[in-house]
């Protein structure tokens, strides 16, 4: 079990201790405190969990490898430190795997925290690399049964630890948001699947550390879905891309006139068009900064694949969500 945290308040306390009523207790908990002040042990938020201290914020993926290198279980679950489990929620996990031996990943029903709704019930990906929660803001009733969906949110998943030493764990690279994305659709690649249990109920304070629509969530989301896009998609799902985008930024631009979206809340929270503007060309500077590289990664994970561009192109299509979709939540 990894927890990330930056914060290490009251939240990171109730997030650990309900991971101490569980009832599946063979299970080691390892904080990793990337607020490079030692908050964890400070505060002490952290008791009866293992804690590895950062000098500095190293990112979500970071911090999830490190805290599979301190572990030895079979099973890495990652939970965000503003996540409240349900007693079942580890078992239900491991239950679901241990009885698949092909899935490598398990979604959970992730609950906005207090409310009758939805975070996530899995993921969804778009055309252009972006991605979205399955089901976000939608009830839990309708998602009832333990289905096959396209890969798990990090916020709340259980990975199989062969699957992760197998294509190299999350990308150090990605720092935050979307490393979700691309660890999943690399194991698809890699031929796992990835189930949902609905029984493995969490309580989530959504965007509660870097905020709903802050700047710092604008420019990483925009630049770690065209790092997903250049590793992950087939050459003619790149060409089309772009399109997918400008539909996207033009179904932004129309949201923000009705005062909807993500947009519309970014623009709500002081910050102004052209600084929407500046984050998306900020990220396209940064793939090209990084295309290299990238490049290489999409040919080990071709090299390794064990399905074909076309069965991936299925997958995606069947686990789509449409550009104006992503502009309205």
């Amino acid at each position: 079990m990894v927890i990330p945290s930056l914060a290490a308040d009251s939240r990171l306390l109730e997030c650990v201790q309900s991971l101490l009523r569980q009832t599946r207790q063979d299970l080691e908990v390892v904080i990793v405190d990337n607020s490079g002040q030692g908050l964890v042990r400070r505060k002490g938020t952290g008791a009866g969990a293992r804690v590895i201290e950062n000098a500095r914020n190293a990112g979500f993926g970071t911090a999830i490898n490190q805290g599979l290198r301190a572990s030895t279980s079979p099973y890495v679950a990652t939970l965000n430190d503003d996540a409240v489990a349900d007693p079942g929620w580890l078992d239900a996990l491991v239950a679901a795997l241990e009885a698949r031996p092909d899935a490598g990943m398990c979604a959970s029903q992730v609950r906005l925290f207090g409310e009758p709704r939805l975070d996530s019930a899995g993921m969804l990906v778009a055309r252009d690399g972006s991605s979205k929660q399955r089901g976000h803001n939608r009830t839990p009733e309708d998602f009832p049964v333990p289905e096959e969906v396209l890969m798990p949110s990090g916020s709340a998943a259980l990975y199989r630890r062969t699957m992760l030493e197998e294509i190299g764990g999350f990308d150090d690279d990605f720092f935050l948001y979307c490393e979700d994305t691309d660890l999943g659709l690399r194991a698809r690649w890699a031929g796992w699947k990835c189930l949902y249990a609905p029984t493995a109920i969490v309580e989530h304070h959504y965007s509660h550390s870097a905020g709903r629509a802050s700047p710092v969530k604008a420019y990483y989301v925009e630049r770690n879905r065209l790092f997903v896009l250049v590793k992950n998609f087939p050459g003619s799902m790149l060409l089309a891309a772009p399109f997918v985008a400008m539909a996207r930024y033009l179904w932004h631009a129309w949201y923000i006139l009705k005062g909807q979206g993500s947009a519309a809340r970014f623009r709500a929270e002081g910050n102004a068009g052209p600084k929407m503007v500046w984050y998306v060309i900020r990220a396209h500077a940064a793939l090209f900064g990084n295309l290299a590289r990238l490049w290489r990664q999409r040919r080990e994970i071709r090299a390794r694949a064990r399905i074909t561009p076309t069965v991936f192109r299925h997958l995606v299509r069947s686990h789509a969500i449409s550009a104006r979709r992503m502009a309205a939540l």
